[in-house]
This record gives C-alpha cells, structure tokens and sequence, in this order.
C-alpha cells in the first residue's frame, strides 16, 4: 500500500465527510481526518493515488516518504 495525504480545497472543509466518502469510493483506506487543516491521510493501492485527485474538493495528492535512519550503533558517515 501507499501511504498519501490529500488536501481539500477551502471550499470544501464543510463538507469534509464528503469527500471522505469520495476517496474511500475510490479505493482509499482513510487513516485520519485532520479537519481543522483539510487534509485527509490514508493508503492506497500502488498506482492508484492518482485516482484519487478526481475527487471534488481535492486540490492535491501527496505520497508520504519514509525515512530509515541507521541504527545507533552504526559508524558515523
């Protein structure tokens, strides 16, 4: 799965649920709902998150990036 965030337009934080509805019709599983700041996170299937952006009140699809850090034992790079 791809993790992503998507933020709603301001035009559309009233109808947060909506869109909701929308992105989960569209094969996202919805992790968190962050009303106050319009974005919506969750997972997808690969190569589906651009699916996602035909949503109405969706302005943008982001992939979340991980970060691996090395372990504290590791040598210094």
């Amino acid at each position: 799965m791809t993790h992503v965030s998507v933020t709603v337009d301001d035009g559309h934080l009233a109808a947060l649920d909506g869109v909701v509805q929308g992105l989960r019709a569209r094969g996202m599983q919805v992790d968190q709902v962050l009303d106050s700041l319009g974005i919506i996170t969750g997972s997808v299937a690969p190569g589906a998150a651009g699916g996602l952006s035909a949503v109405d009140g969706v302005i943008s699809v982001d992939e979340q990036l991980g970060v691996q850090l090395p372990p504290p034992d590791a040598p210094v790079q």
